[in-house]
Parts: structure tokens; C-alpha cells; sequence
């Protein structure tokens, strides 16, 4: 197994958590910075009124880009595994 192998398995290793953890990321800044947003027009400097939203938006987008997720993961490990043999010779 040489180098260049090693940092194509990083390399697609890193892309894949990046797609997976995209969604919930986004969606997580999304919904601080509107929440921020009406704190600081409203003066309302409660920590934990950001917490409730971004709890019920991650939870919601997990619900629908939950399945996409596991079939990105699933099929990754798989091509990770088929390739196992070819590693080593």
C-alpha cells in the first residue's frame, strides 16, 4: 500500500463527513443566526431560548435527510470493505 493510497482513503473519508454532516451544520447556523438575530432586536439575552429551536430544526432535518445520511455511510463502508483485497497486493 503506498502513499498516494493512503491519502485517497483520507481524502474520501473527509469528503464523506463533510457531506454527511453538512445538513445538520447548516441548519444549525441557519436557525442560531435568525434566533440571534431576534435576540438582539428584542434585548432578550437568554442562552437557553437558541437551544429549544436549533434542537427542534436538527431534529427535523435529521428526519428528512437522516436516510441519505445512512446510505452515504453504508455505501462508503462497503466500497471501503470491497477494497480491503486490493490493498494489499
Amino acid at each position: 500500500m503506498d502513499t498516494s493510497t493512503v491519502v485517497e482513503l483520507g481524502s474520501q473519508a473527509l469528503w464523506i463527513t463533510v457531506l454527511v454532516s453538512a445538513p445538520l451544520l447548516l441548519v444549525a447556523l441557519g436557525v442560531g443566526l435568525i434566533v440571534g438575530i431576534v435576540q438582539a432586536a428584542t434585548s432578550v439575552n437568554e442562552a437557553t431560548l437558541s437551544f429549544i429551536p436549533k434542537i427542534a430544526a436538527m431534529a427535523l432535518t435529521l428526519a428528512i435527510v437522516g436516510g441519505w445520511q445512512i446510505t452515504t455511510l453504508v455505501d462508503y463502508t462497503r466500497a471501503l470493505f470491497m477494497r480491503i483485497p486490493l490493498l494489499f497486493t
